[in-house]
C-alpha cells in the first residue's frame, strides 16, 4: 500500500511511520522544511511540502492509496489546524472521486467527543473537564471536526484520540468507539501514541470507516 503521510517528523507522525513502515507499506513522509528530513527513516520517500497549500497536498497524494494528515500547529497558532485540514481535503479532492481518490485519515482531537451519560456534553463544552492550558487546541479540533462532517468529495476518516495521548509502548490492543470519549472501569481514558499509531494503521488497512468518525483507547 501507498501512503502519505503529512506532518511524518511529528510525536504522531513519526509513530505512524514506523508502524507503516514495519508492515512493509511504501511511505512518502512529508515535512516542511527539508532540514527535517534527517528525523526520517532511511525507508521513508521523503518530501517537502506545504500541507496548507493545495497544489502540493494534490502533488504529494496523486497515485496514493492513502494521505495520513497528522499535522498540529505550534503552541500559538491552534487557528491554523483548521484551514490546513481544508488544504488536505480539497488538495486529496483534486486526486479523484471519493470512490477512486485516495482516502484520508485525519488525526483530530477529542473535544468533539460526547461525555458518557451527559447527553450532548462534550469532551469541550462539559465544566472544569479541560484545563485553560488546551482550550485553543481543542476549539480548533472541535471546529476541525465539523470541517471533516461537512466533506463529501472525499473518502475520509477522522481518529480522535482519548483524553490522553502520551508517548509509551505499543502492545498491539485498544477499543473502538465512536462518538462518545472512551472510558476503562476506572474512569481513564488512555492510549499510547504507539497503539493510536497502530489503529491508524489498521484503519489504512482495513478501510472500516467512510466519511465518519472513530475513536480509540485502552
Amino acid at each position: 500500500m501507498r501512503i502519505t503521510i503529512f506532518g511524518a517528523a511529528g510525536d504522531v507522525g513519526s509513530r505512524v511511520v514506523a508502524e507503516a513502515l514495519s508492515r512493509g507499506h511504501e511511505v512518502t513522509g512529508v515535512v516542511r522544511d527539508p532540514a527535517q528530513f534527517k528525523k526520517l527513516p532511511e525507508a521513508v520517500l521523503a518530501r517537502s511540502g506545504d500541507a496548507g497549500n493545495v497544489e502540493d497536498v494534490a502533488r504529494l497524494s496523486a497515485g496514493q492509496d492513502v494521505v495520513i494528515s497528522a499535522i498540529r500547529p505550534p503552541d500559538g497558532n491552534e487557528g491554523l489546524l483548521v484551514p490546513l485540514t481544508k488544504a488536505i481535503l480539497d488538495g486529496a479532492a483534486q486526486t479523484g472521486a471519493a470512490q477512486t481518490g485516495a482516502r484520508v485519515l485525519i488525526v483530530g482531537g477529542a473535544a468533539s467527543l460526547k461525555i458518557p451519560g451527559q447527553g450532548d456534553t462534550t469532551v469541550l463544552t462539559a465544566p472544569n473537564f479541560l484545563p485553560d492550558s488546551v482550550l485553543d487546541i481543542a476549539r480548533a479540533c472541535f471546529a476541525q471536526h465539523e470541517i471533516c462532517r461537512a466533506e463529501e468529495r472525499v473518502d475520509w476518516a477522522y481518529i480522535s484520540p482519548p483524553a490522553s495521548l502520551t508517548p509509551g509502548i505499543r502492545t498491539g490492543v485498544y477499543r473502538l468507539g465512536s462518538d462518545e470519549l472512551l472510558m476503562d472501569a476506572n474512569g481513564n481514558s488512555a492510549i499510547s501514541m504507539e497503539d493510536f499509531a497502530v489503529a491508524l494503521v489498521d484503519e489504512a488497512e482495513q478501510s472500516k470507516h467512510h466519511q465518519v468518525r472513530f475513536t480509540v483507547a485502552y
